[in-house]
């Protein structure tokens, strides 16, 4: 059971929708004093005598001021979204009305909310674990199908429910070994080792299935990095402004044109792709703002997830694709090889000069021929070919280092069986386990952790 954390029994109001002009304007209140402060600023009715879950209209008023008409829901706790007293009131979109009357909601008794507030006494009174409670603010920043899924996935309790098997799993058999230490001078065991050997086996793969997600979460959560790189005239920014479908880099026949990095976002079947045109790559130049920009493409080079290597089908020799696979050797990314100008050349002229390749992409960013297969590789490179989010995907780093933990625990499990240590030294590794899960869902947290993570929680006070 969590303590009670300070000031979490003041009535709290905040705008629970976007700042800014709109038709409509949502404020927030919960807390003891929400019913009791409605009652005294909407006179149409007693607030406080209604049925949970209705909607009520009227006037606002603070004293004879009329501050709005407004539509009043109500929702008493524990049935609510805080678990508290909570009423919203729907006012017309205008910052100066919104701010009057949350003003009002303060001169009777209310506090502004901090960031997350709401969500984060949803997570106190047990309406979410603090996964769950994550996976809100993560639904709240989602801008594209895979990530809203992924979200939606772990705030309906997807990931929770697999730890909470889990968690359920080692306390049971804590409690056994806990139990033998109370009858240690009658040498028995009522914890089967045997059974508790398979359990840990299938821990240990069910954590490991959750650690290796990450990689996938980062990328539905976060988007991919993707380096175009190559020499100059290779037709780098052409691609890029076939890829948007728009002239977003300017393209010319001069060398050097591209002298900075140019990021624009790409999405993909759902992945965001932040493609980054990078400044032609050659051996000499004498141009010093063109040697700030091949400075700048080895940075991008080193830092991105994908890099594709775009080619000259014409101009390319042998020892040119010598020299950039050095280039590409700054970079853990995964390469992708992309020859372009196919249209200049015969398809024979192509398979000879670049079968040295791994899979290498034949297109035309010009005549916007063979596109479609460099999206599709580009998904397939990053998502192994499939993307699914009805399993449990881990988004949250503070998460996947739990689950590190977890994994790092269950093994000293495992030795301590095979070795055949003490019952006590056992348990206490199962605790060390049990810690790390529940720091993940919040059975275990302190008052500092939950401030850290609620204040970045959102941008404002919409949750």
């Amino acid at each position: 059971m969590i303590g009670k954390l300070a000031g979490w029994d003041d009535t709290i109001v905040a705008l629970a929708t976007p700042p800014g002009v709109g038709a409509i304007g949502v404020i927030r209140l919960s807390g003891k004093k929400s019913f009791a402060i409605m009652d005294t600023l909407f006179p149409s009715k007693q607030i406080s005598s209604q049925k949970s879950h209705t909607l009520h209209v009227g006037f606002l008023k603070q004293d004879t001021r009329i501050l709005d008409e407004v539509v009043v829901g109500i929702y008493k706790g524990p049935k609510s979204y805080t678990g508290e007293d909570v009423a919203e009131i729907s006012a017309h979109g205008s910052p100066y009305v919104q701010q009057q009357i949350i003003a009002a909601c303060v001169a009777e008794g209310a506090r502004l909310a901090k960031p997350g507030e709401f969500t984060q006494r949803a997570f106190l009174n047990g309406k979410l674990d603090l996964a769950q409670a994550e996976a809100v603010a993560d639904l709240i920043a989602s801008n594209t199908a895979a990530s809203q899924k992924a979200a939606l996935h772990t705030m309906r309790g997807g990931f929770s429910q697999v730890l909470k098997v889990l968690r359920d799993q080692l306390l049971s058999f804590s409690a056994l070994i806990e139990l033998e230490l109370d009858f240690s001078q009658e040498d028995v065991e009522f914890a089967d080792r045997t059974q508790f050997y398979a359990l840990i086996n299938n821990a240990t793969t069910a954590t490991g299935q959750l650690i290796e997600s990450f990689s996938l979460g980062n990328v539905i959560k976060n988007g991919v990095n993707v380096a175009i790189v190559g020499k100059p005239n290779a037709g780098k920014s052409t691609l890029l402004n076939t890829l948007l479908n728009e002239n977003r880099a300017i393209v010319s026949d001069i060398a050097g044109t591209t002298r900075d990095t140019i990021e624009e976002v790409l999405n993909i079947d759902g992945i965001l792709f932040r493609l980054i045109d990078t400044a032609g790559i050659r051996e000499h130049t004498s141009d010093v703002i063109e040697s700030i920009g091949m400075e700048k493409s080895f940075e991008k080079i080193a830092a991105a997830d994908v890099v594709l290597c775009i080619l000259d089908a014409v101009a390319e020799t042998t020892d040119g694709l010598k020299q950039q696979a050095e280039w590409l050797k700054k970079s853990n990314a995964k390469i992708l090889f992309i020859v372009n100008k196919m249209d200049a050349v015969t398809e024979a002229d192509l398979h000879n000069k670049f079968n040295v390749l791994d899979k290498p992409i034949f297109l035309s960013a010009k005549e916007k021929r063979h596109i479609e297969v460099l999206k599709e590789r580009l998904v397939d490179q990053v998502l192994s070919g499939s993307l699914s989010t009805e399993n449990t995907v881990v988004t949250n780093a503070r998460h996947f280092h739990a689950l590190k933990q977890v994994a790092q625990s269950l093994d000293d499990i495992k030795a301590g069986l095979d070795n055949k240590i003490p019952g006590d030294l056992l348990a206490l590794d199962i605790r060390r386990c049990l810690h790390y899960l529940g720091e993940i869902t919040g059975e275990i947290t302190n008052e500092d952790q939950l401030d850290y993570i609620f204040s970045k929680f959102c941008i404002g006070k919409y949750a």
